[in-house]
């Protein structure tokens, strides 16, 4: 019977097998690693193009901001001038104010008022007077805020009691009353005026067919 020893055979297979697998391993880590830096190579170049686009982004974001902060001066200048266009129309407007005080004050003074005096500050006009009676002051009252267009919010600041010497014997009771108005501006009077004229214009007759 011949006897054969395996032992070496198998030993130098196992050897071989091992080498193997650590060769394939490396290989495996090998393509493993070449795979990740092309991975990251492309992410990279993805994060760059990206931060690229982000910056043109914030430059037109600086640029749109600046257009629009010339654009709000440039709308306060034009607010600016059209305030002072407007104060320029209005004081040549108002021009006329003081006629238009006088005239709406004959009109509308009822009998047996006296206006004494008048003191205007701006729009604010102050009248002082004397009345025959209570009920004169409350007409003028009415008057004033009902039929005129020149003279708005009458206020009456004050009514007392006093005496008017009409000879040496004769002592008349009156009426003294402080009251205030406001004076409309010919702007605000034209813009009524167009308004009541838009909204009684009779309205165009429908088609007849025929």
């Amino acid at each position: 019977m011949i006897l054969i020893n395996l032992l070496p055979h198998r030993e130098a297979a196992r050897k071989r097998r091992r080498e193997a697998f650590f060769v394939a391993l490396g290989v495996s880590a090998l393509v493993g690693g070449v795979i990740a830096g092309v991975i990251f190579v492309w992410y990279q170049a993805q994060i760059s193009t990206q931060q690229d686009k982000n910056l043109v982004l914030q430059n037109e974001i600086k640029r749109m901001e600046a257009q629009i902060k010339d654009i709000a001066n440039l709308q306060g200048e034009i607010a600016a001038l059209r305030a002072r266009q407007q104060a320029v129309e209005d004081l040549q407007a108002d021009r006329n104010l003081p006629v238009h005080l006088l005239n709406e004050l004959t009109k509308q003074l009822p009998d047996g008022v006296y206006i004494t005096s008048m003191r205007q500050e701006n729009q604010s006009v102050l009248i002082q007077g004397v009345a025959q009676s209570n009920e004169r002051v409350s007409e003028l009252l009415r008057n004033l805020s009902n039929n005129s267009e020149w003279l708005s919010k009458p206020e009456l600041v004050e009514i007392v009691a006093a005496s008017v010497a009409l000879g040496q014997r004769d002592q008349r009771r009156v009426a003294s009353f402080n009251i205030r108005v406001k004076l409309v501006r010919a702007s605000d009077v034209k813009r009524a005026a167009d308004a009541a004229s838009g909204a009684t214009s009779p309205a165009s007759p429908p088609a007849t067919k025929g």
